[in-house]
C-alpha cells in the first residue's frame, strides 16, 4: 500500500470503527487519524492496520484494535500530568498514544523480541517520555518496584484483576483492563476515589487473547 492508501485506510477507519461507537472527542479523532499505525507493524502485516479484526504480531501476540485503543484512550482522559503503567507494550503503539497525552509511560513487555522492536518504533517516532522494560508485568515483585500509577492499562485478558495492580493506583486513578473469558470479554474501568473505595465500570464486551505470565492459582480479590 502506499502512503495516500494508508491514510485513506485511517480515515475510513475513524468514520467506520471509532465515531460510530461513541467517541467523539476531537482532539482524540484527529490523534487516530494521524498516527501512522502500519509504521508500528511489520512488512508482512501492514496491510492488515486499519482492520477490525486481529492483527497479529511476533511471540504469538496480537495488537488491541482502533476500537479498543480509541475507547481506552477515551476513557483515561489524560491531561499531561499523568504517571501511565501499561502492562503489556507489543510494538508500542498505544505506548505512544499513551506518551503523547501523558508526562512518563512505565511499559512492560514479557517478550524480548517485542520490547526490542517497540523501543526502536518509539525513538523512531520522537518519543522520549515512554521507557520499556523487558519483564513479567504480572509479577508483584515487579510491581511494587514500580511506583504508584495515576492510570494503569492492562492489554490482556484476565480472570479478575489482581488487588496487587489496584494498590498501585494513585487516589482518582484509573485502571483500564479486559476482565473475562473468552469469548466474553468486557473493557473494564476501576477508578480509585479514596483508599477505601473503588468504583468499577464496563464499557463494551470485546474479544482478546489471555494474559500470559499468571501464576498458577492466583487469587484475585476485586
Amino acid at each position: 500500500m502506499t502512503t495516500t492508501d494508508f491514510e485513506t485506510a485511517r480515515h475510513n477507519m475513524v468514520e467506520s470503527q471509532i465515531r460510530c461507537c461513541k467517541i467523539l472527542d476531537p482532539a482524540l479523532l484527529e490523534m487516530l487519524e494521524n498516527m501512522p499505525r502500519e509504521e508500528f507493524l511489520g512488512e508482512d502485516v501492514k496491510s492488515l492496520a486499519y482492520m477490525e479484526g486481529r492483527v497479529p504480531l511476533p511471540c504469538n501476540q496480537e495488537m488491541l484494535s482502533p476500537l479498543q485503543e480509541g475507547r481506552i484512550m477515551q476513557e483515561l482522559d489524560l491531561n499531561g500530568t499523568e504517571r501511565v503503567l501499561e502492562i503489556g507494550t507489543g510494538t508500542g503503539f498505544l505506548t505512544a498514544m499513551l506518551a503523547m497525552h501523558a508526562s512518563e509511560v512505565v511499559s512492560i513487555e514479557l517478550h524480548q523480541e517485542l520490547a526490542d522492536v517497540a523501543k526502536q518504533n518509539l525513538d523512531a517516532h520522537g518519543i522520549t517520555n515512554a521507557s520499556i522494560r523487558c519483564a513479567n508485568g504480572m509479577d508483584e515483585n515487579v510491581q511494587t518496584s514500580l511506583g504508584s500509577f495515576d492510570a494503569i492499562v492492562i492489554g490482556a485478558a484476565l480472570d479478575e484483576i489482581p488487588q496487587s495492580l489496584l494498590n498501585l493506583l494513585n487516589e482518582n486513578g484509573k485502571l483500564i483492563a479486559f476482565v473475562g473469558t473468552n469469548p466474553v470479554v468486557k473493557l473494564v474501568c476501576v477508578r480509585r476515589k479514596s483508599n477505601a473505595l473503588l468504583e468499577r465500570n464496563e464499557l463494551i464486551e470485546t474479544l482478546l487473547q489471555n494474559m500470559e505470565g499468571l501464576e498458577e492459582n492466583r487469587e484475585f480479590v476485586f
